[in-house]
């Protein structure tokens, strides 16, 4: 396994989108075994959508190709340290390993402050900087116990 040659991919990714005026300079590839199934690179600005971050992408290109929404036996390769959004995606699709090359401290050098979000994420709903507010319906609260009872659901 070459990790430059899978950097060096994550990299020109990240070139392209910041060439085309896509996003953020990032980019990053999903590998299993020695072949990228999936790749991506920031596309916030070109697509108007806030989670098009690399990793995003590059999970869903994976997702897309092998028809699967569990990756274990992949490893992501980006650019920087992912956000906590993406870190939760790779968590969810169960990615094995993370590889990249600068970190969130970086990151906040040049305009994007994760470390602000790793700080909301950590403080109770009522002290966040965004309003959470819990409301009651007892529709949704049967939610749970209707899942449960599907007999042909799909866990993830």
């Amino acid at each position: 396994m070459d990790r430059g040659k899978f950097m060096q991919i994550a990299y020109e990714e990240a070139m392209y989108g910041m060439e085309h005026n896509h996003g953020g300079p990032f980019g990053a590839v999903v590998v299993i075994g020695n072949k990228i199934v999936g790749r991506g690179h920031n596309t916030v600005i070109h697509s108007n959508d806030p989670t098009a971050h690399a990793e995003i992408n590059a999970i869903r290109d994976a997702s897309g190709k092998l028809g699967r929404y569990h990756l274990e036996d992949a490893e992501i390769y980006t650019t920087c340290e992912p956000c906590p959004m993406c870190l939760s995606a790779i968590y969810w699709a169960k990615i094995r390993a993370v590889y990249y090359v600068l970190d969130r401290f970086d990151a906040e050098k040049i305009g994007f402050n994760d470390h602000y979000i790793y700080n909301e994420l950590s403080a109770p709903p009522e002290l966040r900087a965004v309003k959470f507010v819990k409301i009651e319906d007892n529709r949704v609260r049967k939610l749970p116990e209707t899942w449960l009872k599907k007999d042909d659901r799909l866990t993830y």
